[in-house]
């Protein structure tokens, strides 16, 4: 192969220029729209609650879809293999879940600030304690998402690193001021179809130079890259069906089900119909994007498959391949490039501003409105403020993300590790009469506690390369290259629980939440106490209209 170019040329700057333009373009045009208006702080937050279902859907699907799925989705492909694919249907369980049991509740409350059912359902500082997590969790995560894009862009045009992370945080967090939630979805949207034209060219372009996409696929199954067929239940191998199901569901309902990045887009939608179809119309959304980047991590390995760029230090990290090949393939295509570059820079803006949009909606309901008496303007000039300070923190937790490896499975990581806890909490209190204030706080730090536990021992005693659910020649380099330049310390028994997949670590915050939580409340009095509790707040599985057949007595004994 000839020379891979190292610079982006003038073509590539103007689309990714424009890319950058049309997204401030949009929070300056709502900033404008909504400074006539003289709208408070729900049009700024919530849209007014009056937004359609397909611009929602289309910013649903991108807002988590992002750079770390652009970007690590075909490095994973890469290295491990197709497993991946099977996240789409722990992804529709997902939908159904959420659309039947989460969404109705929210809805039925008209709140705000998820956490705020907590306050109702259980007390405030059960409240307090779930909002500050989140926080924490959207913090890091978005760092890791700033992070992702800024490495592809040193990677292929030589622009500093950390000039990269400034940029993707300036312009995220001056589009977010100024618009609000109804610019972070509209540019949603915008993002979605440059992110949709990136995985297009890249499929389009290296399936001719390859051949086809059927000698591409020819490529990956000789290199074992095919496979949809691993049933094995031990839960050290790093993607089966069964952890990708199991695990996969607890760890996306953590995004769908709970958090406000994503609930406070359900509540801008019309009616609790229009929200149910968003997040079905998000589905389909994902089928696309994750389809389209398994695609892409199948052109990736046949591209590379026998001339490794991560063995010959071509690329430095995992997460550098896609836009290494992308320079390659569009080396005789000016623009072309910089749309790819554009694709993986949208998907980071979308998730980015959607973060630190939610972080303001909490920090203002949660913390700020219950204390004070201030008029809606002041409350809305807050919210801008708080969009700017959390920008700077995003940016900050940029330098950790950097810290920690590969981007899909740190981030994934994360969500795991707090969101399978919340899961938890929001659980116990929707279908746990009994549960009571004393089980949910301390149900959700022993949730957080072992779930970081674990993490931190999985870093400490990392598992081995043969834990990859295909026999991947990369990992086991990767490892080997790692055993030669460290002692190999003595391993204890337990290293072999550390070694469970990352994707378990939902499974693990939401069992942990719900066993302690429910064990507590029953330990202070939380029976006797149950039929205290607002209807409203608890609902149950049996009482859905799907299951009106099934006899009263039967449904009385399943709401516990």
């Amino acid at each position: 192969m000839s020379a891979v170019p190292t610079e982006l040329s003038t073509a590539d700057y103007a689309v990714f220029g424009v890319t950058l333009g049309f997204s401030a373009a949009i929070g300056i045009f709502y900033a404008i729209k909504d400074w006539r208006s003289r709208e408070g702080t729900e049009e700024y937050l919530l849209g007014g609650r009056n937004l359609g279902m397909i611009p929602v859907s289309l910013s649903l699907s991108v807002s988590f879809m992002s750079a770390v799925t652009v970007l690590g989705t075909p490095a994973e492909v890469y290295i491990y293999g197709t497993m991946y694919w099977w996240f789409l249907l722990a992804m529709l369980i997902v939908a159904v879940v959420t659309s039947e049991l989460y969404i109705p509740m929210f809805y039925k409350m008209g709140i705000s600030s998820t956490y705020e059912y907590l306050e109702k359902r259980f007390n405030r500082p059960v409240r307090i304690l779930a909002t500050v997590t989140f926080i924490l969790e959207t913090i890091f995560y978005v760092g890791i998402v700033i992070y992702a894009p800024s490495l592809a862009l040193s990677a292929v045009t030589g622009f500093d690193l950390w000039t990269a992370v400034m940029s993707t945080g300036i312009v995220c967090t001056f589009y977010t001021t100024l618009g609000g939630i109804k610019a972070v979805i509209w540019t949603d949207v915008f993002q979605a179809v440059v992110m949709l034209c990136g995985f297009l060219a890249v499929t389009i372009r290296g399936s001719i130079v390859l051949g086809g996409y059927e000698k591409v696929w020819q490529i990956c199954e000789e290199g074992g890259r095919i496979d949809f067929l691993h049933f094995d239940l031990d839960p050290r191998y790093r993607h089966t069906f069964w952890s990708i199901i199991v695990g996969g569901t607890f760890l996306w309902l953590g995004v769908y089900a709970v958090s406000q990045s994503q609930v406070q887009r359900y509540l801008c939608c019309r009616s609790v119909k229009q929200a149910k179809g968003a997040i079905y119309l998000n589905w389909l959304g994902l089928v696309v994007i994750i389809s389209l980047s398994v695609i892409n991590g199948t052109i990736l390995y046949a591209f590379y498959h026998d001339c490794d760029p991560l063995g010959t230090g071509k690329v430095g990290a995992t997460d550098q391949l896609l836009p290494y090949m992308a320079l390659e393939l569009f080396k005789d295509y000016p623009g072309v490039t910089g749309l790819v570059v554009s694709c993986i820079f949208s998907g980071s803006l979308s998730t980015v501003s959607s973060g630190i949009n939610a972080m303001s909606c909490v920090t203002v309901e949660d913390f700020i409105k219950p204390v004070t008496k201030w008029s809606d303007t002041t409350y809305t000039w807050v919210s801008k403020g708080s969009v700017i300070i959390y920008g700077g923190l995003c940016i900050a937790m940029a330098y950790l993300a950097s810290q920690l490896g590969g981007v899909l499975e740190a981030a994934l990581s994360i969500l795991g590790l707090v969101g399978g806890p919340l899961v938890g909490l929001f659980t116990l209190g929707l279908l746990f009469p009994f549960a009571n204030s004393i089980g949910a706080f301390v149900g959700l730090l022993s949730g957080l506690a072992v779930s970081i536990w674990v993490y931190v021992g999985s870093k400490t005693y990392p598992p081995a390369a043969d834990n990859a659910t295909v026999p991947s020649t990369i990992a086991l380099n990767m490892s080997t290259a790692m055993m030669t330049t460290t002692v190999a310390p003595e391993i204890p028994a337990i290293a072999d629980f550390y070694s469970i997949s990352y994707v378990y670590y939902s499974c693990i915050g939401v069992g942990t939440t719900l066993v302690i939580g429910l064990l507590l409340s029953l330990l202070t009095c939380g029976w006797r106490e149950r039929k205290n509790v607002n209807p409203l707040f608890v609902t149950s599985l049996f009482d859905h209209e799907l299951l009106g057949w099934l006899p009263e007595s039967f449904r009385r004994c399943m709401r516990c």
